[in-house]
């Protein structure tokens, strides 16, 4: 299935149904370690380690900004470690830090081929580090004392096409191609992989076969390329903005493109780019225009401009998932992207336009602003599927695409949260990080993020995501930080808005009205209850807005105007006075 262009395995896209992104899994008894490919009977695995929301806490140091150089070779065999991947990383400990705490950097299936801090090598062996299981840990007499900044440069071969997880970097289909998202990036040098850890990646040098590889992209601006000698050649790549490791993307390979160029609101020209395998470059134009599109759209509804001078995405037939936002350089599946007339259906042309355009706004609410942790993925993603949805509402019907928002809803998501693996939009705890990418946490996410426009308004709502970016662009944020954003905005309580966040399940609302004609008023009386799930017996009232509007009983005449309640408790009754005549 594929949602919002996420890929559940490699099975099927079934029309007009949008899935989820889990990668694929390796064989169960390949054991992947960080310097070494073990092959191991399952009582050698390390039991697995749940996570929990609560046990967060900051690493001991930051990387303001990481340095790559990528090697690219094919090796003689599928095993051969013929790609060495060079990085450098700007280090410093944080202030407050235990000053004898180590630096553990995750990494798997990675050969350490050297290590060096400041240009002086450390030796293996010594104490000064050691490579346990998928961490690389340095232990602080080898690191500069106090809070000092340092380099630490690793070299590391890879075999990208030995890649069964088609995660992290991988050769698929006669290209090298990357999926981070969510912890592919230890797949390819030693580094902090998890989201709050955002880090300028000032200089990707790739390196490749000139014949067999022609073009080589990464994220943001491409600053020079050129001959290396020996059939190969390069391409040096810069993102001025930091991004966390799941943002990361390269592809190397032989693609023709179709081109166009977007002015953006203050003027500047971005170069705008659909590459593809050649034989489908005539079915580029459609996705070219969608993302032309959703650029206008998101500086006219949220005043959100694109930040860059180039935006790249790739198609390709052999990734392994529907779509990915990194940064600057989106890669898609071909399922996603291609299209013409006499191939494709309308349903086929307005899922690559909402497609898309998702991948499109995660560059302000996924990229420029990230997520904490991964037990806030519905922060981002929750807020992207909305702003695609209304993205798609306003090119589009918006009465169509709501149907079809709330039959997914209904015919996925509520049998989700009445299974035995319901579970809140903001998980607590989790094994396999893979595994919440769920209807709960993008569909159910999404409709959260509407109430909070139910409930402020379509102006409060983008005062309140103005405020969210300027208060956190560049950072690593919570859900807890958008609903704070959204109540400052607003001058609005949204304490109790939290529990969207922490309970699961469908609440169930009742409503009974009742007409005194003496008196002249209509008595609206609304009631909520939550059935148990797992973990969660009892559950406390969610705070609900529900939009109201009377219309008189004989003439259907509207006689009030639609207006918001907002239910807080179990049942609440609300009167509508000054009515001569029976309403409903």
């Amino acid at each position: 299935w594929i949602r919002r262009g996420k890929l559940l395995g490699l099975a099927c896209a079934l029309p007009g149904i949008l899935g989820l992104r889990v990668p694929l899994r390796a064989p169960a008894n390949l054991n992947l370690r960080g310097g070494s490919v073990l092959m191991s009977s399952a009582s050698d695995q390390a039991a697995p380690v749940e996570k929990f929301r609560k046990d967060y806490a900051p690493t001991p140091y930051a990387i303001s900004e990481i340095e790559l150089d990528f090697s690219l070779h094919d090796g003689e065999t599928a095993e051969s470690r013929a790609t060495t991947v060079t990085s450098r990383l700007h280090v410093s400990r944080r202030p407050g830090a235990d000053a004898g705490a180590s630096l553990d950097l995750d990494g798997e299936d990675l050969e350490l081929v050297s290590l060096a801090v400041d240009g002086v090598e450390l030796t293996p062996g010594g104490g000064a580090y050691a490579v346990e299981g998928d961490v690389l840990s340095i232990d602080s007499s080898a690191l500069p004392a106090g809070e000092a900044p340092f380099v630490l440069e690793s070299v590391v071969r890879l075999a990208p096409a030995a890649n069964l997880q088609l995660s992290g970097l991988y050769k698929s289909g006669g290209m090298f191609c990357t999926q981070c998202e969510a912890e592919g990036f230890r797949r390819i040098t030693y580094y902090y992989d998890r989201p709050d850890v955002m880090a300028t990646f000032s200089r990707v040098r790739l390196e490749a076969g000139k014949e067999s590889y022609p073009v080589l992209l990464s994220n943001g601006n491409k600053l020079e390329h050129g001959d290396c000698g020996g059939g190969r050649h390069f391409a040096v790549w810069e993102d001025p903005y930091p991004k966390p490791s799941y943002l990361f993307a390269l592809v190397a390979g032989d693609l023709g493109k179709v081109s166009g160029t977007f002015q953006t609101a203050s003027g500047r020209q971005v170069e705008l780019n659909v590459y593809s395998e050649k034989e489908n470059v005539d079915q580029c134009d459609h996705a070219l225009a969608s993302l032309i599109k959703s650029m206008q759209w998101d500086e006219e509804r949220f005043g959100l401009e694109y930040d860059l001078s180039l935006y790249n995405i790739v198609a390709v037939n052999d990734f392994n998932m529907g779509a990915m936002e990194n940064k600057g350089l989106n890669i898609f599946n071909t399922a996603l992207t291609l299209a013409k007339p006499s191939t494709a259906t309308d349903d086929n042309y307005e899922r690559i336009e909402s497609v898309i355009g998702h991948e499109y706004f995660h560059n302000w609410s996924g990229n420029r602003v990230t997520c904490r942790d991964w037990f806030q993925l519905t922060l981002k993603e929750g807020l992207t599927v909305f702003r695609d949805q209304e993205f798609s509402s306003d090119v589009g019907s918006r009465p169509v695409v709501r149907i079809e928002n709330v039959k997914s809803v209904r015919g996925r998501q509520f049998i989700e949260d009445a299974g035995p693996m319901s579970h809140p939009i903001r998980p607590e705890s989790y094994i396999a990080m893979d595994n919440f990418y769920t209807s709960t946490v993008y569909e159910k996410g999404a409709e959260v993020i509407r109430m909070y426009m139910t409930l402020v308004g379509k102006d409060g709502f983008r005062r309140g995501l103005t405020e969210y970016f300027k208060r956190h662009d560049g950072a690593a944020v919570t859900c807890d930080d958008f609903r704070a954003a959204m109540a400052d905005a607003n001058g609005v309580d949204l304490a109790q808005f939290e529990r969207w966040y922490t309970q699961a399940g469908t609440p169930v609302l009742t409503a009974a009205g009742a007409y005194d004609a003496a008196a002249g008023v209509y008595s609206l009386t609304l009631s909520q209850a939550c059935p148990p799930t797992p973990g969660q017996a009892a559950k406390e009232p969610f705070h609900i807005p529900v939009v109201v509007g009377l219309l008189d009983a004989a003439s259907g005449a509207e006689v009030v105007a639609s207006r918001t309640l907002e239910l807080r408790e179990a049942s609440q009754t609300f009167t509508f006075d000054g009515l001569p005549a029976p309403v409903m």
